[in-house]
């Protein structure tokens, strides 16, 4: 297995889209064993980060600098160890949630990575009763629940989720909390994003607020029961196939 990309930097990155400057110099340092909470108004350039971050974008300049070998940029070795979910699926609807994880999987072994069982992974978050049907037979919900499958199938080092609590019910947001104290507790980096500050004070180490295309000072969540907290409340199983 390649070597860890964590920690992960990033360094003075720029981004604009014609004469819009969308994030002027952001640098972020994202540690191992470490969750870290992103808020911002829309507009404020949060999914542009989490793109970069994956590789879907590239930063005008800037660094992105991975492990303690100081590795530069998403290359070969790196960006398999990083896995984003969004707020939309993207899922072949016309697949099973199987299918659509075996294929995952698939990709992944072409190029020397190992990957969770699709049936594993779909039992983590309560769908392996439905394991079979087609994607487009699915709630907003239950889709969602098949790309955090997908994102837990890979065991990334560094794990971005862009609203994951959209379109979840109590017990799939639960579930969510449930793959970030995972992540956690195995060594993973996570930054997620939410417009519910509260929940991410609740979850995170640290809250980071991106605004006019800055990160400002992190804010330490104060009066919050951390994720020791969230862990010892959840129940022992929560993940359902309900949306």
């Amino acid at each position: 297995m390649s070597a860890s990309i964590i920690p992960c930097e990033l360094r003075s990155v720029v981004k604009s889209f014609g004469r819009t400057a969308v994030l002027r110099g952001v640098s972020l340092a994202l540690d191992a064993g470490q969750i870290t909470g992103l808020s911002g108004i829309n507009g404020a350039g949060k999914t542009t980060l989490f793109r970069i971050l994956a590789g879907l974008e590239d930063a005008d300049s800037g660094e992105l600098v991975f492990g303690a070998s100081g590795e530069v940029g998403l290359r070969e070795g790196v960006r398999e160890q990083v896995a984003f979910v969004t707020h939309a699926p993207q899922l072949y609807p016309l697949l099973s949630a199987r299918e659509n994880l075996q294929l995952f999987a698939d990709l992944r072994s072409a190029r020397g990575c190992e990957t969770m069982p699709a049936r594993e992974a779909l039992m983590t978050v309560g769908l392996e009763a439905v394991s079979d049907q087609a994607v487009r037979t699915f709630s907003r919900g239950m889709a969602q629940r098949v790309v955090l499958a997908r994102a837990i199938a890979a065991r990334p080092s560094l794990l971005l989720l862009d609203e994951p609590f959209t379109a979840l019910d109590t017990e799939g947001q639960e579930l969510v909390l449930r793959v970030l104290l995972e992540a956690k507790e195995r060594g993973a980096s996570v930054l997620l994003s939410s417009h519910d500050l509260a929940r991410l004070r609740e979850v995170s180490d640290r809250v980071v607020r991106l605004h006019a295309g800055r990160l400002e000072s992190p804010r330490e969540p104060t009066g919050h029961e951390g994720a020791e907290g969230v862990k010892a409340r959840l129940p022992e199983s929560s993940a359902t196939t309900r949306g």
